[in-house]
């Protein structure tokens, strides 16, 4: 029996709909987010796209009035319109954020332990 991509992905997605906010230098681009993880977030490529794909992005999620995430990402892939975005660094209050949303989507404490422990070793 073989596991499916979902079975063997060490970070649990979760589908999220806030806004979110691209940067590359002086460039920003507003991105619909699909889903975000601890290594990082699905988003839809903008319209008006003329980044350089090689290059680092800083990403923005807004989850509230009082809570953001940000995030230095590099795309991992594109597929058609979609960007995977790998997160190279996360700030000690973002990893919170996303560790609240995470606990309370999963709903399994021992599972986010088990994300978070693998988070330290990546």
């Amino acid at each position: 029996m073989t596991d499916s991509p979902s079975d063997r992905r060490r970070f649990q997605r979760v589908a999220f709909d806030a806004a979110t906010e691209l940067r590359q230098d002086e460039r920003s681009w507003a991105v619909e987010l699909y889903d975000l993880s601890l290594k990082g977030l699905l988003v839809r490529r903008p319209s008006q796209w003329d980044a350089d794909p090689a290059q680092p992005f800083e990403a923005r999620v807004r989850l509230s009035d009082d809570a953001e995430v940000w995030m230095d990402v590099q795309i991992a892939y594109e597929d058609g319109d979609l960007l995977g975005l790998a997160c190279r660094h996360l700030d000690v209050d973002s990893v919170s954020h996303l560790r609240r949303l995470i606990q309370l989507n999963l709903g399994d404490q021992q599972l986010l332990e088990r994300e978070l422990a693998s988070l330290g070793s990546s």
